[in-house]
């Protein structure tokens, strides 16, 4: 080490300097990294969610119209045995769509940037369970508790992780208050303190999101 030092003295060559550019060279590295896994994230993403909503939007408008004028019933208690509400209230609540950035930044968090095992080998986007052994799923490389062995789901495409996702929102008891609350705003800010079941870490989960949402802008695709 000393005999280097020695001769980058002689060469005239600046340690500190080396280090320095060394530092560079890494941070530069890692910033290209990261933009390029991102632009590969809405790259398949932006247009899946879009698709979706687009069609959720349509549902939720169709089944507005039809409640208010009285019509198509049959379609009407047919939705609510399947999103498992009694009133046409509860289920208008279950079908409107949240806004599209709270699902992009749920996506890049549970997928690590589509970069997560589940993710890759299941087009799981949201790292959602799965407890029915005759569906398709794949298995946790850990155990609960050490123990017990974690399942989850595994979808054709991309979409329809989607669409499961928004389908558990509409539909579990955890997410009624994140339901109502939609029902008044659209606001993701307020939205997103309504997803703290969503993550084991509580109240953060939300503060997360937030950080997501707007340190990559991700409210220009709700506009």
């Amino acid at each position: 080490m000393e005999f280097t030092f020695l001769l980058f003295m002689v060469l005239g060559i600046n340690m500190q300097e080396i280090e320095l550019n060394e530092k560079v060279v890494k941070t530069s590295y890692k910033k290209k990294y990261i933009s390029n896994k991102k632009k590969r994230f809405y790259k398949l993403f932006i247009p899946a969610i879009q698709n979706v909503h687009k069609e959720l939007i349509q549902k939720y408008t169709q089944t507005y119209n039809d409640i208010n004028n009285s019509i198509n019933l049959e379609n009407i208690n047919l939705l609510k045995k399947e999103y498992k509400v009694k009133t046409d209230a509860e289920l208008l609540m279950a079908l409107k769509p949240h806004p599209q950035c709270i699902t992009l930044a749920q996506a890049a968090m549970e997928s690590a940037w589509g970069t997560s095992r589940f993710f890759t080998e299941a087009n799981n986007v949201f790292g959602m369970w799965c407890s029915n052994k005759n569906q398709p799923r794949i298995a946790a490389e850990e155990k609960r508790d050490g123990e017990r062995t974690i399942w989850l789901r595994k979808f054709d495409t991309i979409e329809d992780s989607i669409k499961e996702y928004y389908k558990l929102l509409a539909t579990a008891k955890a997410y009624k208050e994140f339901r109502k609350l939609k029902m008044q705003t659209n606001d993701p800010y307020k939205l997103v303190k309504k997803l703290d079941k969503y993550s084991e870490i509580g109240e953060r989960y939300g503060e997360e999101l937030t950080k997501v949402i707007k340190y990559n802008n991700l409210t220009k695709y709700d506009k």
